[in-house]
Order: structure tokens, then sequence, then C-alpha cells
């Protein structure tokens, strides 16, 4: 370290004296020394450098003295380290002055010495004092860069961290999930900017708010889609259960959402949602420029195509089996075992149910008629055929009818590419 000190003084020998006793040091560059006469010019000399690390300040002067000196270095705000030097015969002013904010002080005659020791204390003091700035600039770019993915909770638990920024290359056990607003690309192209800007900072707003209250971490935010993680940067237990509670909610809020446009004129799709449970790389690949928290893996993969699923299947969220198996007392109806686009096993899907939807009759029905499905029971028809009758907005239960009319069977469905 290059420390610069600010010497202030009206002694005209003591320039010399430092120089000598330093000279090794301002040789190696790791000492420099600037020089004032009393506390007005060492003003204008602070004003005209920047680089000073220290003062060190003898307390009678002209013009203006250490004490007074002190009081105006109180106002800057780079709180610099002040020593000062004076006679055993001013203790009352050596303690006015510690407690103005000097750090230290050395006695007149000065013993160099002494000087040269405290001078090396002071530099460390400093040098902590550089390395705390340090630690809180990265911490505060932290909190700033964590706020935009996580909950405000999650964000500050995480900024504790010395390494919060550097959390590359971990593999987790995550629960991922996607949500897709379906039909946005036509509506960008048919309404104005002046509504659309509104209408997507809501939608956005209100289901990154949805995802913070569960403590989940927003990834990635393109248009209107979303990608979440739970279980990553923190560790959370049950991670899955928060990925279903949240998928839940962010659909009925979407749902709310939706018909409010609709009631102004705007006609928005539903929004379609993915979840998957299992292990991927995390981290901050950025590249050290960027601060850009990432997830990668087949389990990130999966939750995409689930996501995408929807759109076949007509249901509104699709979570794989491994997710569900996480989740104590799971509530949903089995979607069947899809094999998605670039898988060559199937995955078992459902459709998470909220508690009374997951109590009623009609969910028990479509549970008894899946079953005949998967069994190859011809009765499968008519049980689903029943459920369409009866609502004819269950689309999952018309998307396995119309299967069963073109000849299929079993529970056994080949996801193609949307």
């Amino acid at each position: 370290m290059n420390t610069c000190i600010l010497v202030v003084d009206d002694e005209p020998d003591l320039e010399i004296l430092l120089s000598q006793k330093f000279r090794k040091q301002i040789k190696d560059s790791t000492l420099r020394f600037l020089f004032a006469h009393d506390g007005v010019e060492a003003l204008a000399v602070l004003a005209h450098h920047q680089d000073v690390d220290m003062v060190l300040s003898d307390i009678n002067m002209p013009r203006m003295d250490g004490l007074s000196l002190l009081e105006k270095l109180q106002e800057r705000s780079d709180e610099l380290s002040t020593i000062i030097i004076s006679a055993y015969s001013d203790m009352a002013n050596i303690r006015t002055a510690m407690n103005r904010g000097a750090y230290d002080f050395v006695t007149k005659p000065i013993d160099f010495s002494d000087l040269e020791a405290t001078i090396v204390k002071t530099i460390r003091h400093v040098e902590a004092l550089r390395e705390a700035q340090r630690r809180q600039s990265i911490a505060e770019q932290a909190r700033a860069s964590l706020a935009r993915y996580s909950s405000p909770n999650l964000a500050e638990r995480l900024v504790g961290s010395a390494n919060a920024l550097d959390l590359g290359g971990a593999r987790r056990d995550v629960a991922s999930l996607f949500t897709d607003l379906t039909g946005f690309t036509t509506l960008v192209e048919t309404i104005e900017p002046k509504v659309l800007g509104p209408l997507l900072n809501d939608y956005i707003v209100g289901m990154t708010d949805i995802v913070f209250a569960h403590d989940g971490t927003v990834a990635k935010v393109i248009g209107d889609s979303l990608h979440v993680l739970f279980g990553a940067p923190a560790d959370q237990p049950d991670h899955a259960s928060r990925a279903v509670a949240c998928s839940l909610e962010l659909d009925a809020f979407a749902a709310s959402f939706c018909d409010r446009w609709s009631r102004k004129g705007i006609p928005l799709g539903h929004t379609r949602i993915g979840a998957h449970a299992g292990t991927a790389v995390v981290g901050n690949f950025g590249g050290g420029r960027f601060f850009d928290y990432s997830a990668y893996g087949d389990t990130i993969n999966v939750a995409a195509r689930l996501q995408e699923a929807n759109k076949t299947l007509g249901t509104r969220i699709c979570v794989s089996g491994s997710l569900a198996e996480k989740v104590p007392d799971f509530c949903g109806r089995p979607v069947g075992n899809l094999l998605l686009r670039g898988r060559a096993e199937p995955i078992r899907a459902f459709e998470p149910l909220g508690v009374q939807q997951c109590a009623s009759a009609e969910t028990r029905a479509y549970i008894t008629a899946f079953e005949e499905l998967a069994a190859g029971d011809p009765r499968a028809i008519a049980s689903f055929a029943a459920l369409v009758g009866r609502n004819a907005e269950d689309r999952l239960a018309s998307f396995h009818l119309r299967r069963l009319l073109n000849g299929e069977s079993g529970a056994m469905v080949t996801i193609s590419k949307s």
C-alpha cells in the first residue's frame, strides 16, 4: 500500500527531519508526505489531493489550530485518520482532540521510533477501514442485485454471506417453474404501447410479488414469461411444496388479471405454468461483469417442456410426478405419462389442485375415469364423456375423451412440438 500522509505543523525543521527518518520508505514509494503549516493550508492541500490517507497534525498553529482542523475534518465524508502531535503539558487538548475523532497521538519532543510505530498502527487502521468499506460496498451491490431476483427477506439473508455475488457453479436440488402468458405476441401487435406498458408492468409485478411471497427466486424475466427457482440460492428443504403453492397462487392471480383486462376490452389468454424438481447447476453466470443468476440442466429443460405441454393438454398448470412426490399431501389430477419433446423416457405429470377442488365429487370422478383409461378399460369413454357433459370447460377431460374417440388408449401421451 502506498500511504500518503499530510503533515500539518508550523515547525520549519519537521519536514527535513521526516524526510530523513523515512527516506527508505519514501524511496520505496511506500510512504509519501505532503506538508502544510496550519489548518487553513491543510484544507487547501486536501482539496487538491484526494489520495491523502492520514493527517499528522500539531495543535498549536497560527490561523487555524489542530483542534479546529479536526472539526473541519469531521465534516468531510472521507473520514481521514488523524494523529495529533503535542506536548505532555497539553493533555487537556489531547483529550479534546481524541473526543473530536483523532485516532492517536504522539508527544513532543518527537520520538521518531514512537512516531514510526504509531504511523504503522494507523496504516493498519486505515487498511481495515477500507476493507470494511469494500465489504459494505459489495454487500450493497449484492443486495441491489439479489433484490431483482429474490424476495426481500431472502436477499437480506444472502447479503450477509461474504460470497453473495460469487454464486456460480453449485449443483443444487431445486424446483424449477416456468410461466407463459398465451397470445402475448399477438397482443403486442394489436394494442398501443401506452396500453401495453401498464398492462405488462402490472402483470409482471403481480406475478413476481407472489413468487417473492413464497421466497422464490426469479431467475429470468423474458417479456411476459418468468423462470422461477425454489431451493436456490438459499437451501429450502420444502422447495417442492413452495413451487406447488406458488403455482396455484400464480394461476389464481393470472385468471383474475385476465378477467380484469377483458372487462376493459383487451382479451388476454390464460397463463401456462410448468414445474419440475431435480438437480441443476445454479449460480452467477454474468462473466464477472453482470450479475446473472441462472440455472442449467435437465431439470430446467423438463420444467420448460411441461409449461409447453399445457397447450396440448388444455391445462393451465402441469407439474412432474417427481415434484409431486416431494410434496406432503399433494393433491392433483393425474395427467398422464408424458413423452416430452427431446426425451426418450416418459414423465408422469399432474395438474395440482386446491384443497376444496381436490375433495370435490368431480375430481373423484375424474380420477376414476383416468384409472379406467390407464387400465385400458372401455368404460373410460363413457366416464370421460360424462365429465365433459357436466362441465364442458374441463379441458383435460375433453383432451382424454378426444384421444379415446380417436382410437388411442392408455396413459402414455406424446407431446409434439407446439
